[in-house]
């Protein structure tokens, strides 16, 4: 570790603290319906977009209805980017003429990028036309962002509510997500990127003549826009295979931590939007904090386990730390800082191969997303998931003092314990469930690429990454058969929508809660022994579910590393 690589760890905290204020405030504005800097501008286009499909901008939904309409718009959005991929052949902005996507590859892509997980079991450079980058993925990447921002915000309501049976309107929610916060910001961005070197252009691949004389393919296209929303809606899903580590998709220094500053910076400034939406910015700060705490253990131990030469590492004498699969141009510090983000965020992007970490340095981003990925987390998603914790450790703390769960005025009951531990407890089933399938089945085992616990982890995470709509990958698992494609969309879905609907119902709970004043025996849920409490509850559930494949994964690997044991492909 340097002194260097620290200074950069540091720069980005402090660009992403000093964005939640100003971001929070502007969010909140925009989903209070308030005037904001460019209403002048999108109001008006606002009002059209609900006139023209018949919606009424001041009527509410229900618990129910917004999470029926939540799921009608999601289902419609996945029968056409299936549509899409299988007809992309016969489509048009498609100069390198891809071929339709298969059923099995369809039907997984269609759920990844719906369900804001964009994992991705082929080359995007190699296997989608312009048209499908575009009008499918690059669409998705927006309202799959602005639904996950939309249920966040119906949650807010609920706890900042008192007697009301109503949480705002999913469509407008929506809408105001995608037009004042997801588009301006990824316009912005995505002139920063093309200035950077990254490709925009629908142009098809350049051709050019080695030094050897032979003939070289060279894929460019809408590459900086889809990059945008990719890291500003915790995406993931990159234009190229090698997605963040590719020079046209990451080409330099600079445009490696403006996109580790997208992927956390909607997802920590909506911490302060709900302060601001229920009265009391340090409750958002206090869940900021504990995902602060979180977040800079994983990057600490991250770094160190890829800074430091360890077993066959320090054999061979490689004191310089671990460069296997990562970019010299971003070296150790950048690599393993982008790889706790983009798991700590539901995000995926990636520009060094987790597959190639040593065993605690994957396990870092593996434990991340088993923790149900609350560490900021995907816009939206983060938040919601961090306050299903909170519900359930104001649940603990209740039941140590003898004395009824109270967060923020709204008694915790047994309602909202039990939509708590749904939500929690669906990805476990999905992440060891399935791993424990694909390790028994033949169809399973013919996808890793190594043996022993290595191959083991290779698996874990997949599913770890699909449950917990994350989207990345270590790398050395062919995902793209059959089996594979099945068992992670429904991963993806279940690790989704049985958390969507479950923390709706919550916000219809507690929102239907008058709020009680607080007294002198109200747990204050704002200082550090908050933040330990709730940083505690995270770690216990993770550690009690996940301790057991964690330590058939990579501790095991780490120890028999230790003595000089690896496990190539194979053998």
């Amino acid at each position: 570790m340097t002194l260097n690589g620290w200074m950069q760890i540091a720069l980005y905290g402090a660009l992403v603290l000093a964005l939640v204020k100003p971001l929070g405030l502007y969010m909140t504005r925009v989903f209070n319906g308030e005037r904001t800097l460019l209403s002048p501008l999108l109001a008006p286009v606002e009002r059209g977009l609900y006139r023209a499909s018949g919606i009424d901008s001041a009527q509410e939904q229900t618990w129910l209805g917004y999470a029926g309409a939540m799921i009608v718009f999601n289902l419609l959005g996945f029968v056409l980017l299936y549509a899409l991929l299988r007809l992309q052949a016969v489509l048009p902005l498609n100069p390198a003429d891809q071929a339709a996507v298969a059923p099995d590859l369809a039907f997984n892509t269609a759920t990844s990028f719906v369900t804001n997980t964009n994992w991705q079991s082929y080359g995007g450079e190699t296997t989608l036309s312009y048209l499908s980058q575009m009008l499918g993925l690059t669409h998705q990447n927006f309202v799959s962002a602005a639904s996950g921002i939309a249920v966040a915000v119906a949650l807010i309501r609920g706890f900042s509510r008192a007697s009301s049976r109503t949480l705002g309107s999913f469509w407008v929610d929506l809408t105001r997500a995608t037009l004042y916060v997801l588009l301006p910001a990824c316009m912005v961005l995505t002139l920063v990127l093309v200035s950077q070197g990254m490709p925009q252009t629908l142009r098809p691949s350049v051709e050019a003549i080695t030094l050897e004389g032979a003939r070289q393919t060279i894929a460019v296209g809408p590459v900086a826009s889809q990059v945008a929303i990719k890291m500003l809606g915790t995406n993931g899903g990159g234009f190229f295979n090698a997605n963040a580590a590719h020079p046209f998709e990451n080409p330099t220094a600079l445009s490696n931590l403006l996109q580790m500053v997208a992927i956390f910076a909607i997802g920590a400034a909506l911490t302060n939007v709900f302060g601001r939406m229920v009265g009391d910015e340090r409750q958002g700060w206090a869940i900021l904090a504990a995902m602060g705490v979180l977040f800079v253990a994983g990057v600490a131990v991250t770094y160190w386990a890829e800074a430091n030469a360890h077993g066959v590492l320090a054999q061979l004498g490689l004191t310089g730390g671990n460069m296997e699969g990562k970019e010299v141009r971003f070296g150790i510090a950048a690599s393993a800082l982008f790889a706790v983000i983009t798991t700590a965020a539901s995000c995926g992007a990636v520009n060094a191969m987790h597959d190639s970490f040593t065993a605690l340095g994957g396990l870092v981003p593996l434990l991340n997303m088993q923790l149900g990925e609350v560490i900021v987390g995907g816009v939206g998603a983060g938040l919601y998931g961090m306050l299903v914790f909170v519900v359930v450790a104001i649940f603990v703390a209740g039941l140590m003092v003898g004395r009824t769960p109270e967060y923020l005025g709204k008694k915790i009951e047994a309602r909202e314990v039990k939509m708590a531990m749904l939500g929690i407890l669906c990805l476990p089933l999905m992440m060891l469930g399935f791993t424990a399938l694909a390790t028994v089945l033949p169809a399973g085992l013919a996808g890793p690429a190594n043996a022993g616990p290595h191959g083991f982890s290779e698996i874990l995470y997949a599913y770890s990454s699909a449950a917990a709509n994350n989207g990345s990958a270590f790398g050395g698992l062919t995902a793209n058969t059959p089996f594979y494609n099945a068992t992670l969309a429904v991963a993806m879905l279940v690790g989704r929508f049985f958390v969507k609907i479950p923390v709706l119902a919550i916000a219809g709970s507690l929102a239907r809660k008058p709020t009680l004043p607080a007294s002198a025996g109200t747990f204050p849920t704002h200082g550090g022994l908050f933040v330990g409490l709730l940083v505690g509850v995270v770690l216990i559930i993770g550690g009690l579910t996940f301790f057991p494949s964690l330590a058939l994964g990579p501790l095991v690997e780490h120890f028999a590393g230790a003595a000089g044991q690896t496990f190539a492909a194979g053998g």
